[in-house]
């Protein structure tokens, strides 16, 4: 039985899925009416919270939030990127760089199980290696800050 944040962010990650194929409001996105009603009537009210937030956050900050994601490819190109990892990355390079309550290791962990049951056979890895340069980067800032 997934988390209710797992939950949120699975939410969010097929959100910003279908967001990537149709490119829809975020309003559209945040009131979920992209989910049958049946479905979506059955969702606690926490894990749509969380998961707002995620989207919104991702959207508003996507410029950022891309450009720190493609700052860590290697030898790869954005647009080159399958949409399940694109959307995964996203969500949790947001969370990385601006949800600094949150543990980069559970938002690294819970990327790497939204892979594993969403993506590609080694997706996962990929995914990890790139959130986890991320990580290291924005550590590395946060240090020269103090």
């Amino acid at each position: 039985m997934a988390s209710s944040r797992r939950k949120g962010r699975i939410m969010a990650f097929q959100a910003l899925y279908f967001w990537e194929s149709n490119k829809v409001p975020v309003e559209e996105l945040t009131a979920f009416a992209w989910i049958e009603e049946e479905k979506l009537n059955k969702i606690d009210d926490n894990i749509c919270a969380f998961s707002r937030i995620l989207i919104a956050g991702t959207i508003e900050n996507i410029k950022a939030v891309d450009i720190m994601i493609k700052n860590h490819l290697e030898n790869w190109d954005i647009t080159r990127l399958k949409r399940v990892d694109l959307a995964v990355l996203r969500i949790s390079a947001y969370a990385l760089m601006y949800q600094n309550e949150i543990s980069p290791s559970i938002v690294i962990d819970e990327a790497i199980g939204i892979c594993r049951e969403f993506g590609a056979d080694d997706s996962f890895k990929f995914v990890n290696g790139v959130l986890d340069s991320i990580k290291e980067t924005l550590k590395t800032r946060q240090a020269g800050a103090v």
